[in-house]
């Protein structure tokens, strides 16, 4: 199956398990630094972040989901500066694991 690049995008929803090192105090400072994208980037219409409640155990530790208008939008978060700086500096050295879809919705 493949998804045809030619729609327009409504959502991309990232979820992630961090490493057994990765503490709360961490987390905290990936929420925070996430927080401050929608001020910086116009193209998120709506921008939900959070960790996992504990109700399944497979769950992943912590999801992002964040709409925009059109896939220029998700290419505009994507590529932005900071948000590469927060993917690259607070999240890839805790990461364990990553799954994400770009959706139509």
């Amino acid at each position: 199956w493949v998804w045809s690049a030619a729609r327009d995008i409504a959502a991309s929803d990232p979820a992630v398990h961090f490493t057994d090192e990765t503490t709360a105090k961490d987390v905290r400072a990936i929420v925070d630094a996430l927080n401050t994208l929608p001020a910086r980037i116009p193209a998120l219409r709506d921008y939900r972040i959070g960790t996992d409640v504990g109700l399944a155990e497979a769950n992943a530790h912590f999801a992002v989901v964040a709409d925009f208008d059109d896939v220029a939008g998700y290419v505009t978060y994507r590529d932005d500066p900071e948000h590469l700086r927060i993917l690259a500096e607070l999240i890839r050295p805790r990461l364990a694991s990553r799954v994400a879809a770009q959706y139509e919705c």
